[in-house]
């Protein structure tokens, strides 16, 4: 059979027809669980480095830890393995095989371990005749096929990656792997890379279509270990925030990359930051950590319930930034269920801890509304009224989050309104 090129119109219009959509019903909140690719990398010597290495000794213990240390009930649930996991070439029938030194028992059985600990198995593959890490890729050709083997082993999330394909293959390759996953007759998760390969932005990248095929993507860089990586994330999303905002809800989420909290390029304060701005953006909520030695301090960032309870609040509203103070401060609103909303406000400074003094009338809040506020990070409970001043003081790359629920609201009803103008016009959503 020959190869259907589309255009961009035509693969639009197939995109549209009924039954091709992903229409999966899963992901309608941001995915929780442990991904190994920042930490452990392409890592295969196991001689050398046997615990490190990417292997099933390494996913085998990561379910353990999930399941045991309070991750599993707070819903952290996939654990996912990425890159260099796969043999370097395909089997006799042309399918991909896990590395036999590394994988010996196969995905099957680790698939199979997993699922017995209440957990959720995630595997990586590459649109192109290469993964990144110059594993066997799927090509046009292998799509149903490696779609079907996911399926064989008992996969619940595939990554996809872009690296060694063209754009035109991407734009055939992604739908077509939706509707093999679909057809397998698994509910699997689908994370595309498609997007950051584009560019992230229209008129390239058609997150129309996007959110037709996918239930996550990556839009923008891999993150690395340091605070100069999350904070070029931040920046692009919210420079670009107009555009993913909307975008983003139940089932199709904007995927600003890992967690890298318990690791060693954050300071406290820098971990309480990513985790604070991850939730805000409604990010899915995939760790990259050693979780057999990750210390208290991390552990508690990431565990901590009502952060979780705010990422996967089932509105699936995306936050955004609303202020941008000369003095290095910036305020990011996400709406919430039951009337409620999460502040987050934030320091780039990097002097001393600093005092900032505003109020929810000055945040764009509806007049005469009383909102019970919870400080995220400590607990602390008070109220406050529309028009009261407050202050904040925000430690150095830090940041203070509040949760708020109105305990009294103007007659006025509030209406949902997705798609929100940013500027002076921005009001929070209310229900």
């Amino acid at each position: 059979m020959g190869t259907v090129v589309f255009t961009g119109l035509a693969l639009a219009l197939s995109l549209a027809l009924p039954g091709l959509a992903l229409e999966n019903g899963l992901a309608l909140t941001p995915p929780m669980g442990w991904l190994a690719w920042e930490r452990f990398r392409c890592n295969v010597d196991c001689r050398a480095d046997p615990r490190n290495c990417i292997s099933e000794t390494l996913f085998f213990e990561m379910a353990d830890r999930l399941a045991e240390d309070g991750w599993r009930e707070l819903g952290y649930k996939y654990i996912n393995i990425d890159d260099c996991w796969s043999a370097k070439q395909r089997d006799a029938a042309g399918r991909l095989v896990p590395d036999p030194e590394r994988f010996p028992r196969g995905i099957k059985a680790l698939a199979d371990y997993v699922h017995s600990r209440g957990l959720k198995l995630g595997i990586y593959g590459d649109l192109g005749i290469l993964t990144c890490g110059g594993y066997p890729g799927t090509t046009l050709d292998r799509v149903e096929q490696d779609a079907q083997t996911f399926a064989e082993w008992g996969v619940d999330m595939l990554k996809l990656d872009g690296c060694y394909s063209s754009g035109q293959e991407q734009a055939e390759g992604y739908p077509e792997m939706a509707r093999a996953l679909n057809a397998t007759g698994r509910p699997i998760v689908y994370s595309c890379s498609w997007p950051a390969y584009q560019g992230g932005l229209p008129p390239k990248v058609n997150y129309t279509i996007l959110a037709e095929v996918c239930n996550l993507w990556r839009n923008y860089d891999d993150i690395q270990d340091s605070w100069d990586s999350v904070l070029s994330i931040v920046d692009w999303f919210s420079a670009n925030q107009d555009v993913l905002q909307p975008v983003a809800g139940p089932g199709h989420w904007n995927d600003p990359d890992m967690l890298i909290i318990g690791n060693f390029g954050l300071s406290y304060e820098q971990s309480r930051s990513q985790m604070a701005l991850w939730t805000v953006m409604a990010a899915p909520l995939l760790m990259s950590t050693d979780l057999r030695t990750i210390s208290p301090s991390a552990k508690e960032i990431l565990q901590n319930r009502l952060m979780i309870q705010i990422n996967q609040d089932p509105l699936g509203i995306q936050g955004r930034r609303i202020v941008k103070e000369k003095s290095h401060i910036e305020v990011f609103l996400r709406p919430l269920s039951q009337a409620a909303n999460a502040l987050v406000f934030f320091s780039r400074r990097t002097d001393m801890p600093f005092v900032y003094t505003t109020s929810l009338a000055k945040l764009h809040f509806p007049e005469d509304a009383v909102y019970e506020v919870q400080d995220v990070y400590s607990g602390k409970i008070s109220g406050l009224k529309t028009g009261d001043s407050f202050s904040v003081v925000i430690n150095p790359s830090g940041v203070v989050m509040w949760y708020l629920r109105p305990m009294a609201l103007p007659v006025q009803p509030w209406h949902v309104v997705r798609q929100q103008a940013p500027g002076k016009g921005f009001r929070p959503v209310l229900l």
